[in-house]
C-alpha cells in the first residue's frame, strides 16, 4: 500500500495501462481524478478504485484540447476542493522514419497530446498545488533522455516534455511544489500498437521488442516510490540508466 495517503491525485490516460495501474496503486486512502476519453473504461476503473478504499472521479478529457484539460482541474476542485498531485500521465507513441512520414501533422498531434497537455493541465492547477506543497508527476519515456530511430516525431514531444518539467522544477524552487519526471523503458502496454505509423494511421504493431516489457504493476510501484521520495527524475531499469551514463 502507498504512503501516500488522503490526497487529491489527477490521473490523466487513467483508463488503461500504466495510468490504471497507478490508479489501482495510489487507490487505498486517496481521491482519485480519473482522466481519459472513454467514459466507459473510466466507470470500470472508478469502481476498482472504490473496492480498494478509496474516492474516484470520472472525467471526461480528451488532452489534445485546452478547454478540456482546464475542465478536468475545475471539475476536480468542484468535487474535492483541492488538488494535492498531477500525474500526467497521457500519452501516443509513433513508430516511423522520418523520411518516410507522409503526415507531417503528427508531430503537432503527438506535441499536443504528449506535451501541450501537460503545459495546460499544469498551468491551471498551479495555484491550488502552491497552497498544498503538492506535486507534479510527467510520465515521459527514455525517448525523452536519449534519440531513438524510427521514433523521431514521438522523441520531439517527449524531449520537449522534459525541458519543460526540467525548467519548472527550477523555477518551483522555494514554492514547496516538486516535479518528479519519470523515464520508463518499454512497459507491457498497448501504447505502441494504439501509437501512429507514417500516415498518422494507428499503427497496430509494437515497432520494437517486446518480450523482456517491464509489467504494468511493477512500473506503477516504481513511478508510486518516486512519489513518495519526491524523486528529481527516475530513469526505470538499470539497462536504462547505464545507458544515460554511456550515451556520448
Amino acid at each position: 500500500m502507498s504512503r501516500i495517503q488522503n490526497k487529491v491525485i489527477i490521473i490523466t490516460g487513467a483508463s488503461e495501462g500504466i495510468g490504471r495501474g497507478l490508479a489501482l496503486a495510489l487507490a487505498r486512502g486517496n481521491q482519485i481524478v480519473l482522466a481519459a476519453r472513454t467514459q466507459s473504461k473510466l466507470e470500470e476503473v472508478a469502481r476498482e478504485v472504490v473496492k480498494l478504499g478509496g474516492k474516484a472521479l470520472s472525467v471526461v478529457c480528451d488532452v489534445s484540447v485546452q478547454e478540456q484539460c482546464e475542465n478536468l482541474v475545475s471539475e476536480t476542485l468542484r468535487t474535492f476542493g483541492r488538488i494535492d498531485c498531477v500525474v500526467n500521465n497521457a500519452g501516443v507513441s509513433m513508430h516511423a522514419w522520418f523520411e518516410d512520414i507522409t503526415d507531417l501533422g503528427t508531430f503537432e498531434r503527438l506535441f499536443r497530446i504528449n506535451t501541450m497537455s501537460m503545459v495546460w493541465i499544469t498551468h491551471k492547477a498551479l495555484p491550488e498545488l502552491k497552497k498544498t506543497k503538492g506535486l507534479i508527476v510527467g510520465v515521459s519515456s527514455l525517448a525523452g533522455k536519449t534519440g531513438v530511430p524510427a521514433r523521431t516525431t514521438y522523441c520531439t514531444s517527449k524531449f520537449a516534455m522534459s525541458g519543460f518539467m526540467e525548467a519548472l522544477r527550477i523555477e518551483l524552487m522555494g514554492s514547496g511544489v516538486d516535479v518528479c519526471a519519470i523515464f520508463p523503458g518499454v512497459v507491457d502496454t498497448e501504447i505502441r500498437r494504439n501509437g501512429l505509423n507514417g500516415e498518422g494511421n494507428r499503427a497496430g504493431v509494437a515497432g520494437l521488442d517486446e518480450e523482456n516489457a517491464m509489467s504494468i504493476e511493477q512500473c506503477a510501484k516504481e513511478i508510486v516510490e518516486a512519489m513518495e521520495s519526491r524523486k528529481r527524475e527516475w530513469v526505470m531499469t538499470a539497462k536504462g540508466r547505464l545507458g544515460m551514463l554511456l550515451k556520448p
